[in-house]
């Protein structure tokens, strides 16, 4: 608990809004509640930590890897704030048995509903990839502008992490339909993580500008070249 404990003193200095919401209760509860397993107990702890960000730290007013030290994970995505990685070369690999399909074929290939962005219309290209033994896939991707915009959407329910990024201060809270998201401004190393936890530095590749967020149990991930408003406009159209 040393770090952890590190980690909480040192947000202690953020933690100055003039009427602060009392979380003291959800945060309580959070605690006390019983984990499905002893090991996932850092999870909800993390969970309750991000949680205290967003109620008391409003969005712009600090780079968020400014304001936890080291690591965070959000939406399936594990951040890492420092120190920042060597930077990948060469072209990156697909993601595990990545395939195209149809818009159709993709809705019955996932667990999740596939909602387009009304901001960008029908995609040009779908992808699904990481599938478990049963032929559920694990990730939807849908590309623009010819494959240099993304979005990827995949089951935030599930525990590995879908990607691990690794960059220096850029990292951003913000809103996405009300609720809180993660802005990547710049570009940073990325690698997969594949449904068994193991990650894959095969993919490695350098990301666009990206944001994060997630939305009923599914974690959404936007990139391509774009400004963090237009992200954020694209994000709120989906349907």
């Amino acid at each position: 608990m040393d770090d952890l404990e590190r980690e909480l003193r040192d947000l202690s200095a953020w933690l100055d809004t003039p009427e602060p919401p009392d979380v003291t209760a959800r945060v309580r509860a959070r605690l006390t509640a019983p984990a499905p397993r002893r090991r996932r107990w850092r999870y909800y702890l993390a969970a309750v930590l991000a949680a205290l960000l967003v109620a008391l730290l409003p969005p712009g007013r600090a780079a968020l890897a400014d304001a936890v030290t080291g690591l965070l994970r959000f939406a399936g995505i594990t951040i890492a704030t420092s120190p920042a990685p060597a930077l990948p070369t060469g072209d990156p690999s697909p993601l595990p048995a990545q395939r195209p399909a149809t818009l159709h074929e993709a809705q019955r290939l996932v667990h999740f509903p596939i909602r387009l962005p009304a901001k960008l219309g029908p995609p040009e290209q779908v992808l699904v990839a990481d599938p478990d033994r049963t032929g559920a896939y694990r990730v939807a991707t849908l590309l623009y502008r010819g494959g240099t915009l993304r979005l990827d959407a995949f089951d935030g329910r599930l525990d590995p992490a879908f990607h691990k990024l690794a960059m220096g201060p850029g990292v951003e809270l913000t809103e996405v339909d009300a609720g809180y998201a993660v802005w990547v401004g710049g570009p940073h190393a990325l690698t997969y993580v594949d449904r068994t936890g193991t990650v894959r530095e095969e993919t490695a590749r350098l990301a666009a500008s990206t944001l994060i967020w997630e939305e009923a149990g599914v974690s959404y991930r936007l990139e391509g070249d774009l400004a963090k408003a237009d992200a954020i406009e694209i994000a709120n159209s989906l349907r």
